[in-house]
Protein backbone atom coordinates (compact mmCIF):
# COMPACT_ATOMS: atom_id res chain seq x y z
CA UNK A 1 0.00 0.00 0.00
CA UNK A 2 1.18 3.47 -0.30
CA UNK A 3 -0.39 6.14 1.28
CA UNK A 4 0.58 10.03 1.84
CA UNK A 5 0.42 11.78 5.45
CA UNK A 6 0.27 15.47 5.40
CA UNK A 7 0.47 17.40 8.49
CA UNK A 8 3.72 18.60 11.09
CA UNK A 9 5.43 15.51 9.41
CA UNK A 10 8.98 16.33 8.54
CA UNK A 11 11.97 17.15 10.98
CA UNK A 12 10.04 15.56 13.89
CA UNK A 13 11.07 11.87 13.63
CA UNK A 14 8.03 10.85 11.99
CA UNK A 15 9.82 9.14 9.29
CA UNK A 16 11.76 6.85 12.39
CA UNK A 17 8.90 6.42 13.89
CA UNK A 18 6.48 4.99 10.95
CA UNK A 19 10.52 2.76 10.42
CA UNK A 20 9.58 1.29 13.63
CA UNK A 21 5.75 0.35 13.90
CA UNK A 22 6.61 -1.06 10.21
CA UNK A 23 9.34 -3.28 11.67
CA UNK A 24 7.52 -4.59 14.35
CA UNK A 25 3.98 -5.47 12.44
CA UNK A 26 6.95 -7.46 9.79
CA UNK A 27 6.00 -4.54 6.88
CA UNK A 28 9.04 -3.94 4.03
CA UNK A 29 9.00 -0.75 1.97
CA UNK A 30 10.01 2.85 3.31
CA UNK A 31 9.26 6.26 4.23
CA UNK A 32 10.51 9.25 2.49
CA UNK A 33 9.92 12.97 2.66
CA UNK A 34 8.57 14.63 -0.13
CA UNK A 35 9.29 18.22 -1.27
CA UNK A 36 5.94 19.65 -0.59
CA UNK A 37 6.07 18.94 3.18
CA UNK A 38 4.33 15.44 3.01
CA UNK A 39 5.43 12.17 3.91
CA UNK A 40 4.98 8.90 1.19
CA UNK A 41 4.50 5.43 2.86
CA UNK A 42 5.22 2.55 0.82
CA UNK A 43 4.50 -0.52 2.96
CA UNK A 44 4.17 -4.25 2.05
CA UNK A 45 3.25 -7.20 3.89
CA UNK A 46 0.03 -8.90 5.11
CA UNK A 47 -2.77 -6.70 4.27
CA UNK A 48 -4.07 -6.92 7.91
CA UNK A 49 -0.71 -5.64 9.06
CA UNK A 50 -0.54 -2.98 6.53
CA UNK A 51 -4.62 -1.81 7.93
CA UNK A 52 -2.62 -1.98 11.27
CA UNK A 53 0.08 0.57 10.17
CA UNK A 54 -2.61 2.88 7.76
CA UNK A 55 -4.91 2.75 11.37
CA UNK A 56 -1.82 4.12 13.61
CA UNK A 57 -0.59 6.62 11.05
CA UNK A 58 -4.19 8.46 11.33
CA UNK A 59 -4.91 7.45 15.43
CA UNK A 60 -6.16 10.77 17.18
CA UNK A 61 -4.63 10.79 19.70
CA UNK A 62 -2.21 8.52 19.29
CA UNK A 63 -1.49 5.66 21.44
CA UNK A 64 1.79 5.12 20.16
CA UNK A 65 3.48 8.30 20.67
CA UNK A 66 3.44 9.39 16.86
CA UNK A 67 5.93 12.83 16.58
CA UNK A 68 4.38 15.38 14.99
CA UNK A 69 0.87 15.93 14.06
CA UNK A 70 -1.01 14.01 11.45
CA UNK A 71 -3.91 16.35 9.49
CA UNK A 72 -5.01 13.59 7.29
CA UNK A 73 -3.72 10.37 5.84
CA UNK A 74 -4.28 9.52 2.18
CA UNK A 75 -7.08 6.76 1.36
CA UNK A 76 -4.28 3.30 0.24
CA UNK A 77 -3.61 3.09 -3.19
CA UNK A 78 -2.70 -1.15 -3.13
CA UNK A 79 0.01 -1.81 -5.46
CA UNK A 80 1.67 -5.53 -6.18
CA UNK A 81 4.12 -6.73 -3.54
CA UNK A 82 7.83 -6.54 -4.95
CA UNK A 83 10.18 -8.93 -3.87
CA UNK A 84 13.00 -7.31 -3.97
CA UNK A 85 12.43 -6.19 -0.48
CA UNK A 86 13.56 -7.58 3.05
CA UNK A 87 13.23 -4.53 5.38
CA UNK A 88 11.46 -0.96 6.07
CA UNK A 89 13.67 1.96 5.59
CA UNK A 90 13.63 6.03 5.88
CA UNK A 91 15.05 7.25 2.92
Amino acid sequence: MVVVVAGRVQGVGFRWWTRARALELGLTGHARNTDDGRVEIDAQGEPADCERLLYLLGEQPSSTRRPGRVRFVSAPNWVPARPDRDTFVER
